[in-house]
């Protein structure tokens, strides 16, 4: 999927006039079901299959918040299905309005900037839940996870649910990710995908408990490994590309610790400083094939999965935080997003991220942004964002600068973790 860019100066973009912001539409008889109509040849690949698990508590015409966890598109097309005679609006990101605001207003999205406080977000969605009568489609972990587990949720969504008011379901998928993971570069491999429907939460149940106790209900809810899954299940994935560019997610070499050198292809990843090599078996496990010439600090990591690894990395991350050395410096191609028509390209600059915060200076000195570590828990960063390239995004509900570093290095999932673990130092 690609995205309408435009060549603008810096002042240009700054004299754009912002676009007002529009209450929820709900979707007609007519976009629900080309929707559906979209998803049929898509779901029939694959075999879906959809297990309704207490349902049947939640009544025809009533409108609840929808939970999904979120593995890739196919995700949205699962929903649109079994949802089918259930009217909902779609919170989603607010680039996917560009180009196409009218078409995705009345297929009942709601647009808002990820990882960025939107407190017209919960305006918009109780205008739905209230005065449309449409339920709540939302993917809060918000972005694709990188390594196939969970990602973090926002505190915020306990009291988002005592605000709303309304029964909460949530939708576990199955295969979605093994299918079509995000590192892999939207090349679909051939498996199954399946999803429970449960209702999770009534009413009731959200008014007599605490913010704190919804927290962790959904926290333990949206706790998974795609992995574990995939091999507990045996599901065999045997296309010869499995392992293309899974250096995006496995981007430091768990034997000498070398950062931007590991390339993935085909069914194997390598590094290329030391020479250690791992095949991505079938099954989806880690099998070490050559071990590097030299290892960091004598260690003996040798990985078997995933989601170990990118586990390590992120304490290697932590550790360099705690000892002052954590830092990404990167010349950068500088998009802007201000308003639906175009995502604006104004030049070049340089993204850095420290214990401070991210720092970007472009456009010939007119363009300085900063971003302290306080201002969000995660952050959306995406691969092959709109088939343009690896990207790191920061900003505000105003303006939203879309960084694409320049170097190679796959930084794009460690600044991620580090926003992730700078946040926790900081709040």
């Amino acid at each position: 999927m690609k995205t309408v860019v435009k060549e603008l100066s810096y002042e240009q973009v700054l004299a754009l006039k912002p676009e007002k912001s529009l209450k929820p539409v709900r979707p007609g008889v007519f976009w629900r079901f080309l929707m559906r109509l979209l998803g049929k040849g898509e779901l029939k690949a694959t075999n879906f299959k959809a297990n309704y698990i207490g349902m049947e508590k939640l009544g025809k015409r009533e409108p609840c918040l929808i939970l999904m966890n979120h593995s890739c598109f196919t995700d949205l097309l699962i929903a649109q299905t079994v949802f089918a005679r259930r009217p909902m609006n779609i919170v989603c990101t607010s680039d996917g309005f560009v180009g196409k605001n009218w078409l995705m207003r009345h297929l009942g999205c709601i647009p808002t900037n990820k990882f960025v406080t939107d407190f017209v977000l919960v305006r918009n969605m109780k205008y739905a839940l209230d005065k449309l009568h449409t339920s709540i489609l939302m993917y809060p972990e918000a972005s694709y996870s990188f390594d196939g587990t969970a990602t973090p949720l926002p505190a915020t969504l306990g009291k988002c649910l005592k605000l709303l008011g309304v029964p909460v379901v949530m939708v576990r998928t199955y295969g979605a990710f093994a299918r079509d993971p995000l590192y892999n570069n939207l090349q679909k491999r051939k498996v199954d995908i399946s999803a429970d429907i449960k209702y999770l939460l009534s009413p009731q149940d959200i008014q007599n408990k605490s913010v704190d106790e919804l927290n962790q209900i959904l926290k333990t809810k949206f706790s998974f490994d795609n992995w574990k899954w995939q091999q507990e299940n045996n599901i065999r994935i045997t296309e010869p590309f499995r392992a293309d560019y899974l250096n995006r997610v496995l981007y430091k070499c768990s034997r000498c610790g070398t950062e931007g050198e590991m390339v993935g292809h085909g069914i194997e990843l390598k590094c290329m400083h030391c020479g250690a090599k791992w095949d991505l078996t079938e099954t989806g496990s880690l099998l070490e094939k050559s071990i590097g010439h030299s290892t960091e600090n004598g260690s003996k990591n040798n990985f078997d999965n995933v989601p170990a690894w990118f586990a390590w990395e992120r304490e290697k991350v932590r550790q360099e935080i705690k000892a002052g050395t954590y830092c990404i410096d990167t010349p950068v191609e500088i998009y802007m997003m201000v308003n639906t028509k175009a995502i604006y390209h104004v030049g070049q600059g340089n993204l850095k991220h420290d214990s401070k915060g991210f720092v970007l200076d472009g456009c010939q000195g007119k363009l300085h942004y900063e971003q302290g570590p306080r201002a969000s828990y995660s952050l959306y960063s995406d691969y092959y964002w709109y088939e343009i390239g690896d990207m790191i995004c920061i900003g505000d509900m105003k303006t939203l600068y879309y960084c694409f570093p320049k170097q190679s290095g796959d930084i794009v999932a460690k600044a991620r973790i580090a926003t992730e673990e700078l946040y926790k130092m900081n709040v």
